[in-house]
Formats: C-alpha cells, sequence, structure tokens
C-alpha cells in the first residue's frame, strides 16, 4: 500500500477548489529585491550566474537582473546575466527594475538592444494614501508619472511590468485609476504589491479579486497579474497563495525569503508548495536542485540557512527522538523508503533530494543506536550500544559522529 493512501488529505477539503488548476509561474527577485537587506552581501558577477543556472534547473520562469539606473555596477551585472541568458539559450526570461522615470527605463532598452535578449521594464511607483502623503504626491502626479513612464518604455520597445507599491495599504479608487491608466498606456503585466507585508491572507486575496474582477476583465485586454510579497507578519507564502487562489498568474519571490526588513517571499517554500498542492507545472518539476540554489545563495549572500528552516535546514529530516526514529527505522524495515519519509514528516524528503536522518541524543532509544550502526557498516554488540546509549544520556545535544565513534575505543 502507498503512503499516500494512508494519509487522509484534510489539504483537499474545502476551499480546495480555490486553489488554481492552471499553470502558475514564478519570478525569482533574489538577485534584486532580495539584495535591499542591509545584512547581504551583494555577490559577483560569477556567483550570480551559478544562481542563474539553479534558477533555471529548477524550472523558475522569469528573474529579475537588476536595477541598470542604480549606476555602472548595476548595469554590468544586469547585462552579465542577460548575455548568459542570450548566450546558452536559456527558458528564463529577465526583467529589471525601474523608476517610473526615463533614467532608469533607458538604459534597461540599451542593454536589450547591446545583448539581443528581450528584456521586460518593471517599473514601479509608490501607490497608497500614506506614501502619498508622505511624499506631497497628487493623485494628478502618480497618474501622469505612469502614463509618462509607460508610454516612454514601450516606446523603446520594452514589455511593461507595471509595479504599484504598497497595494496592500492603497485605497480601491487609486489603485484602479493606476493600473487603468498603465493598461491603456500599454502595460501586460501589473504587479500587486504587499510591500510593507500588511497583508494577510484575507487580505490579499480581497486585494487580487478586485484587481481582476474590476480592473482587468473590464479592461478587454489579457493582462497578467502578478504579486509581489514581504513577510513582516510571517504571511507571505500564505498571501502568495491565497493571491493565486484570486487570480494572480504569477508569483515574485526570493530564495531563503531575503529582502528588505525580514524579507520577501521565500521562493524555496513556494516551490515545495506548489509541487505538494499539485498545482501545474509544479507537480511535475524536478526540484531536487533545491538544496543547491539555497545553499548557493546562502553562501553568496552570507545570509545564514537556519537549522529548522522547512526542507533545506538540516533538521528538516533529522530526528534523535526516540519514538519518532523508531516509527521510521519500521518503516524502513518494511522497504518503504515513501513510508518513511512520510510517516513523521509532511513533506516527502525524496522529492527534493534529501533523506530521513536518525541520530542519537539525550532524547533517543536503543533502536536509534542500532539503526546508526547498522547504517555505519558497525557491528552491533549488546556492550557498544549500552556505552553509546549512556553517552546519549548522559549528554546535553544530539552526539556527533565523532563522539559516537570515541564509545568504540571506551
Amino acid at each position: 500500500m502507498k503512503a499516500s493512501e494512508l494519509i487522509y488529505d484534510w489539504n483537499r477539503a474545502l476551499p480546495f477548489e480555490l486553489l488554481p488548476n492552471r499553470a502558475v509561474l514564478l519570478n525569482d527577485e533574489t538577485l534584486r529585491d532580495g539584495l535591499q537587506s542591509p545584512s547581504v552581501r551583494d555577490p559577483s558577477i560569477e556567483e550570480k550566474i551559478k544562481i542563474l543556472h539553479l534558477m533555471e534547473a529548477l524550472g523558475i520562469n522569469s528573474l529579475d537582473i537588476g536595477l541598470p539606473g542604480a549606476g555602472q555596477r548595476a548595469v554590468e551585472h544586469a547585462e552579465a546575466l542577460a548575455r548568459e541568458i542570450a548566450s546558452k539559450r536559456m527558458k528564463i526570461q529577465a526583467n529589471c527594475a525601474a523608476r517610473t522615470h526615463e533614467n532608469d527605463i533607458r538604459p534597461i532598452a540599451e542593454i536589450m538592444q547591446r545583448i539581443g535578449l528581450k528584456i521586460a521594464a518593471a517599473t514601479f511607483i509608490g501607490s497608497s494614501p500614506i506614501r502619498r502623503y508622505t511624499e506631497d504626491w497628487t493623485e494628478d502626479f502618480l497618474l501622469e508619472t505612469t502614463e509618462k513612464a509607460v508610454k516612454f518604455a514601450v516606446s523603446l520597445g520594452l514589455d511593461v511590468m507595471y509595479v504599484t507599491e504598497d497595494t496592500s495599504r492603497c485605497d480601491p479608487k487609486m489603485v484602479k485609476r493606476l493600473y487603468a491608466t498603465a493598461i491603456n498606456c500599454g502595460a501586460r503585466t501589473i504587479v500587486v504589491c504587499d510591500t510593507a507585508g500588511h497583508a494577510t491572507p484575507m487580505g490579499a486575496y480581497a486585494l487580487v479579486k478586485y484587481v481582476v474582477q474590476e480592473i482587468v476583465k473590464p479592461s478587454g485586454e489579457k493582462i497578467r497579474v502578478d504579486w509581489h510579497g514581504h513577510c513582516d507578519r510571517g504571511f507571505a507564502v500564505a498571501n502568495s497563495v491565497a493571491a493565486l487562489a484570486a487570480g494572480a498568474d504569477c508569483v515574485h519571490a526570493c530564495a531563503l525569503g531575503t529582502g528588505e526588513r525580514v524579507g520577501n517571499t521565500q521562493m524555496d517554500q513556494m516551490l515545495v508548495n506548489l509541487k505538494l498542492m499539485g498545482i501545474p507545472p509544479w507537480d511535475t518539476q524536478d526540484l531536487t536542485k533545491l538544496r543547491d540554489y539555497c545553499e548557493t545563495v546562502s553562501r553568496a549572500t552570507g545570509v545564514p540557512i537556519p537549522p529548522n528552516y522547512p526542507v533545506v535546514g538540516e533538521d528538516a529530516f533529522r530526528t534523535a527522538t526516540g519514538v519518532h526514529a523508531a516509527a521510521v527505522i519500521k518503516a524502513y524495515k518494511k522497504n518503504d523508503v515513501e513510508l518513511a519519509n512520510a510517516v513523521y514528516s509532511g513533506v516527502p524528503s525524496q522529492l527534493f533530494g534529501m533523506q530521513q536522518v536518525i541520530d542519537i541524543g539525550p532524547m533517543s532509544g536503543k533502536s536509534n543506536v542500532l539503526f546508526w550502526l547498522e547504517r555505519h557498516g558497525i557491528a552491533a554488540s549488546e556492550d557498544l550500544v549500552e556505552r553509546i546509549y549512556k553517552r546519549a544520556k548522559s549528554s546535553d545535544h544530539t552526539l556527533s559522529e565523532a563522539e559516537i565513534r570515541e564509545c568504540m575505543g571506551s
């Protein structure tokens, strides 16, 4: 019997039908928005190219290659990434961030012309009443700026992703006026942003539903709707799923949730959940490079991966608890890897290139010791098992391999 047949899945109860049965897109912001964290290191071009190839291997649809308007270094890095995509004929598509200003938009077109690669311009502008009040912006000023920027980008042959910052705190009237103006001027992707991490899943759903029903459908145009979220309240992944349920086509995210303040939506967790929820095309996508992707970003940016981080953290598929380990061991003895990976884990580790690990610590039973010795090809004499077991019970931590092997020489 398959392990999946032994699990009653409440996740498929109502309102499961709200989840999209269409292909969902993912846009990777790791190498631009993710680098806005004050704690990260800006990776070298070589490191960025390695990360780019891991995005491609995971099937991620597009990425933000930088904000060329920020200066020469940003231009060089964006151009190097664009050249790599073009020369290797990669499937992943490129976009660049830009303020709604000609000086930010023009460098994107220049890179596109030099490389011969289609690059979308993600032009962003603040939208919420609190931002408008702080900046002394009038509604007319924002509308005029939007019209001018989108028309200018279109005139240069750029596809436009029109981004309203802080959409999740913007009044419906202004949301409608800004997006309608951008669509009328030629934008074919609009990006709904939870810039300050304000939204709840219910709020994300309501906002995206409003955008789809009140702006996109009445426009009569084929418009892609993106969701760009932050994790200030810990809702980033949940908000992204809610946005997809409401009709969004694409989610923006960063590896390990890097980004300003507490970070952006976690790309790795989006990939995991889309796969486990059976949402196309991620239900069939090979995600065994997920750990490589996260660890490479971690090394390149200096952002550590916490031991208890979902799926790719050191402890994600590791146990030293006697009762838990005993169940996993019994599953292994049935020669059923799927069962072993499911009996005490909600994430099948084999789907992501990993496996269950059983260690020995103060909460372990002798079954942990026996299994560890067996896995390491060591004869499990009664005396040796007892020595390791006593050492573990007197310890305040999980034993390292060196500590276990010390017991063999006792």
